[in-house]
């Protein structure tokens, strides 16, 4: 029985970042010999075993032959004679193909050093077709690397392409879908993973509402960046830099799909985006089974994103800000984000609006005072004595009214300082 570092492990040791997760592969045992040694079995589809100290993931060595559709469709060979290269030939892409020993020394069948030196991502054999999720791992590694320069062979687009217009890709489960994106968006450049997959074709099939803002103009002065499409992936990279926090940079990717609606004929106008982009986002929730929390930030953001850059315009002198709505349309807004029950949902969709309004050519480096200004006002909002409402004899639903009032009027006396 031999035991070997596998995959990301040793990519990331060779290109000297960090390694959070160590995978071993087995060479030459059974699940017995592995379940007589104290390793816990998990996993149906091929024996996964955690070790019984350290619990990281040992994996027998297996062969795989396509027999139905998707990411399951597989049966698989984990007998003790498969060797370690016909284990490694199975794998997706040469730099995660490599295996090092207790050593240090590193077996490298498939020219997976090379390729980090050069920095391609390729294909270790055709097999790599036969399993659809290998379009978006491709596409996360892209994004993941992108920053050391690494770049997918053409070789690997074309078969990505193939793949994609075969339609295995459509047999995906949704929740194999969303963890490869959640993984993309932690990511510090989101957006090479949707521009690969857009490269592919697999943007089209998996998130159409995404992919109908290619080409959708906007307004030249605001907007020098080009289309919808361009703009939301800018807001997304915004969002990386300002945030860690997934729900942010989802939020921002599909803040505009609204857009992707607006007839043609009275494009780059978009009005009512925003509301139009609620149902879209609320089915792309669903379509993949998104938590709650990450749901109701994209649809407050969406909704209102409009209204909170209307909210507060740069005055003539520096630093100032001119209000442009009226006191019962902040206060909608402010109680819509929860302002007045837990500011934390409004500062996150203010956030959101701050990635939008930087996300665009030429603004990148420009303030975003608005969200502090409607976080004030949201701070004035909550300043209502219940007691002394209760005091005049106001009763029933005509204590809401009472303290809405006061709301209003505080959030008057905010705008005229």
């Amino acid at each position: 029985m031999e035991t070997w570092l596998v995959g990301g492990a040793v990519r990331d040791g060779i290109l000297g970042i960090p390694v959070y997760d160590q995978d071993w592969l087995v060479v030459g045992a059974t699940p017995q010999e592995m379940l007589d040694q104290g390793f816990q079995q998990v996993g149906k589809d091929f024996p996964v075993f955690l070790h019984p100290k350290t619990k990281q993931e040992y994996a027998l060595a297996r062969t795989e032959r396509k027999k139905g559709h998707g990411y399951h469709g597989f049966e698989v060979n984990f007998d003790r004679s498969v060797t370690l290269e016909e284990d490694l030939i199975r794998r997706d892409l040469t730099i995660n193909a490599m295996v090092q020993d207790n050593q240090g020394n590193i077996i490298d069948p498939y020219h997976g050093q090379q390729d980090i030196k050069d920095k391609w991502l390729r294909h270790v054999s055709p097999a790599f077709e036969e399993d659809p999720l290998r379009v978006l791992r491709v596409a996360r590694f892209a994004a993941k690397l992108h920053g050391l320069g690494f770049r997918v062979a053409d070789e690997t687009l074309q078969l990505m392409r193939e793949m994609v217009a075969s339609g295995e890709v459509s047999h995906l489960t949704p929740e194999r879908v969303w963890q490869e994106v959640v993984k993309a968006l932690k990511t510090d450049q989101p957006s090479i993973f949707f521009e690969v997959l857009n490269e592919v074709g697999a943007v089209e099939v998996l998130f159409p509402a995404l992919y109908r803002l290619r080409g959708v103009t906007q307004p030249v002065k605001p907007h020098p960046e080009g289309d919808v499409w361009v703009h939301s992936m800018m807001v997304l990279d915004t969002a990386a830099t300002l945030s860690d926090d997934v729900a942010i940079r989802f939020a921002s990717l599909v803040h505009d799909l609204g857009k992707g609606l607006t007839p043609k004929e009275i494009w780059p106008s978009h009005p009512g985006h925003e509301l139009a982009g609620v149902p879209l986002v609320k089915a792309w929730c669903a379509d993949y089974k998104l938590p709650k929390s990450i749901e109701a930030l994209a649809l407050k953001a969406t909704e209102f994103h409009g209204l909170i850059h209307k909210g507060f315009k740069k005055g003539k002198i520096e630093g100032q800000l001119q209000a442009s709505l009226e006191p019962d349309v902040y206060l909608k807004v402010i109680t819509a984000c929860l302002g007045l029950k837990n500011d934390d949902l409004f500062k996150r969709v203010l956030l959101v609006c701050e990635a939008d309004a930087k996300g665009r050519m030429g603004f990148e480096e420009v303030d975003y005072p608005q969200a502090s200004a409607w976080l004030a006002l949201a701070e004035v909002a909550r300043q209502v004595d219940n007691k002394a409402i209760l005091a005049t004899g106001v009763k029933g639903v005509e204590i809401g009214k009472a303290i809405e009032l006061v709301r209003l009027q505080n959030i008057a006396e905010a705008l005229k300082s």
